[in-house]
């Protein structure tokens, strides 16, 4: 069984035209397994919705208790890209656990968004490495010890 929390960020952004602007609304994660027909076993729990540069230690603490506290040796946290790597640190010291934490530069509603991809390639890596705190971000699988996000590139590099 894998966990997945969402916390909010850029993939469960959605567009209200009255405001015309994006807000975090209810996460995406359910529709786009079942339309891509995922069959793993896996639960999906809305932890927060929030902007990751908008969370707090106390957001944080909540993403680590929630991490440390559920029964499954697999975990996958959708997470804004802006703080990823600082929520990916905390995590650093759950023993035992595959952890793996992806978001998306545009929402997962946009029709060039990279956020089905991203939870694809997210939720294959949670299967596949070892026990450890990973982000996996368009095709690669970073060390959060040793990552940052490029804003100007729009991705994350090593070191």
């Amino acid at each position: 069984m894998i966990e997945i929390l969402t916390t909010g960020g850029t993939i469960d952004k959605v567009y209200f035209d009255a405001l015309s602007e994006y807000h975090i609304g209810p996460t995406a994660l359910p529709d786009i397994l079942a339309e891509n027909n995922v069959h793993v076993p896996h639960r999906v729990r809305q932890l927060m919705r929030k902007d990751s540069l908008d969370l707090t230690d106390a957001d944080r603490q909540i993403i680590y208790d929630a991490v440390a506290g559920c029964d499954a040796k697999k975990v996958l946290v959708t997470h804004g890209t802006d703080t990823m790597v600082e929520t990916a640190q905390k995590l650093s010291d759950i023993p035992g656990k595959t952890i793996v934490l992806t978001g998306s530069m545009q929402p997962a509603t946009l029709r060039n968004s990279d956020a089905e991809f991203n939870i694809g390639f997210a939720l294959a890596a949670t299967q596949i490495l070892p026990p450890g705190v990973y982000i996996a971000m368009n095709g690669e699988v970073f060390d959060p010890a040793s990552t940052k996000k490029d804003r100007a590139a729009h991705r994350f590099i090593h070191g």
